[in-house]
């Protein structure tokens, strides 16, 4: 282990620099630099040796080689307790750097500008900070590597604490740190040109995911299984995985899960809307005039099922909406967490009361690109598009003697809306825009439809109802034309829809067929 005497700094990110900077000459630390980072730091007062000067060689090629020079690497990678190495850089006037403080140009930000050019995006390829980067880290034991600015504090902290020393496994840590720094930047390059000449609906290749480790979780969907929360490097818009935690308790990995699904189907709907949601299920959902009034239709819907839930709603609540749920809680439902764009101030502290429960924060959900779902399997993935199809009533084939209503259409349409949300297979009854039976989840459709029919009771009669696919018999319309449902909404396709629109004629129901399908496994 060897003390920090002579640093490289090249920096990107500037943040901070100054602050490490002067604390490295201040311990009597040689600082070399180059570029923009050199420039900076004398403009601070801080007395730096330019690279050039030190390797006798000008930067050139428009500054794309600056770095790359066996005084540079010889002094990275040299082993210095190796007889060897030492000779070797002694006798080329090699000196040892014990230290590089390098971050690189975010690829990302050069390429999300809708204008970029291939040629414009092969210029922002960094080649010396990264072959530097390398450099440091695979000779972690005499060269310590910097890549965050997160680190900087600690890295001062240790040198007091040692005498200008670094200890190896500190060092071992920012080894590691630097080549997951790099491979993200790599990686952002691949995905970058792999697609650069792809069809804008095909799917690459070669697939990287990136995604930085949160926290650790308690345990995973049981108590016996470890868990912990990774997320995206940047932010993607309103969602429960970048939401702000305002209160209650670390978030569980269900937690996390149920709000999840609980944002996503309240972004579905641009009126004031609340989704209920239990085991990645909504035991209810609601649109109304007011967020108050949505989430009380919402709870109606299945009270007993909420117990223990998540809600999830898309407008600013108000002291009028927390007080209501406040109330629901009084009664005996159980709220888990709550998520919303945003909260007032009296509508957080009335809601802060139950320590415990978790209030997220989303911020505007405005219109975002939609991103790819993405599955584990063991041995793979499975990627796909969302399921963002949009129904209009225009597009709606009525294949029934009764048509619907304008007041059943409204109905159909918030219920065909709702159902994409629930689990396979799903059967989702709605009065005007609530829900009033949920049947998810199960291995058969009649299943389904018996469980919705005896959720809703007396509700049902007039209700309307949404199968995410065809009636494969017609057991299910049957079931529904006994509990008094008034019009259907599916996507057909069956060999038995002959059959099943004729059970339908025979209740009185109106049928319509959407020819699209809302799987959700």
């Amino acid at each position: 282990m060897k003390k920090i005497e002579r640093a490289l700094i090249s920096v990107y990110d500037k943040t901070d620099l100054l602050e490490i900077a002067t604390a490295l000459v201040e311990r009597g630390v040689e600082i070399l630099s180059t570029g923009g980072t050199a420039q900076h730091l004398r403009d601070a007062g801080i007395d730096i040796l330019d690279v050039s000067d030190y390797t006798g060689f000008p930067e050139m090629l428009d500054g794309r080689v600056k770095t790359l020079h066996p005084k540079i690497h010889g002094g990275l990678l040299a082993e210095w307790e190796n007889t060897e190495h030492s000779a070797q850089t002694e006798a080329h006037g090699i000196n040892p750097i014990d230290m590089v403080i390098c971050n690189l140009y975010p690829f990302e930000t050069t390429v999300a500008k809708p204008d970029v050019t291939l040629p414009e995006a092969i210029e922002n390829i960094d080649i010396g900070g990264p072959t530097m980067i390398r450099a440091a880290a695979k000779n972690y034991r005499y060269t310590a590597v910097v890549t965050a600015v997160n680190q900087y504090t600690q890295i001062i902290d240790d040198l007091d604490a040692n005498d200008g020393y670094l200890s190896e496994e500190r060092r071992f840590e920012l080894a590691k740190a630097a080549f997951t720094h790099t491979a993200q930047y790599d990686a952002a390059i691949s995905t970058y040109l792999a697609n650069v000449d792809s069809e804008p609906d095909e799917f690459a290749p070669d697939l990287t995911l990136r995604f930085k480790k949160e926290r650790t979780l308690r345990y995973g969907e049981n108590p016996h299984q470890r868990a912990a929360f990774y997320k995206t490097e940047t932010d993607p818009g309103a969602c429960a995985a970048w939401a702000n935690q305002l209160s209650g308790q670390p978030l569980s990995f269900n937690n996390i899960l149920d709000l999840e699904a609980a944002l996503e189907i309240v972004k579905d709907f641009a009126q004031p809307t609340c989704a209920i949601i239990k085991h990645n299920n909504p035991c209810g959902l609601a649109t109304a005039d007011n967020l108050q009034n949505a989430f009380t239709q919402a709870l109606e819907c299945d009270r007993t099922s909420a117990f223990g839930s998540i809600v999830g709603l898309n407008r600013k609540v108000t002291i009028q909406t927390a007080n209501t749920i406040r109330e629901a809680a009084n009664a005996g439902v159980k709220i888990d967490a709550i998520i919303a764009p945003s909260y007032t101030d009296k509508a957080l502290r009335a809601l802060s009361r139950v320590k415990r429960r978790p209030i997220l924060e989303t911020g505007p959900l405005s219109a975002s690109e939609p991103v790819l779902q993405i599955r584990n399997v063991t041995g793979g993935i499975l990627v796909q598009d969302p399921d963002v199809h949009e129904l209009s009533p225009d597009a709606l084939k009525v294949v029934t003697q009764r048509a619907p209503t304008d007041a059943e259409i409204k109905s159909l349409l918030f219920a065909w809306k709702a159902c994409k949300h629930v689990k396979s297979n799903c059967i989702l009854l709605a009065q005007d825009t609530q829900s009033v039976g949920i049947g998810a989840g199960q291995m058969s459709r009649v299943d389904s439809t018996i469980i919705a029919a005896r959720k809703a009771g007396e509700k049902a009669k007039g209700a309307v109802l949404a199968s995410d696919a065809y009636f494969p018999f017609p057991d299910g319309v049957e079931i529904a034309g006994e509990a008094g449902i008034s019009a259907i909404i599916q996507p057909g396709g069956s060999v038995n829809d002959e059959p099943v629109i004729e059970t339908a004629d025979a209740y009185g129901i109106a049928m319509v067929l959407t020819s699209v399908r809302h799987f959700r496994h």
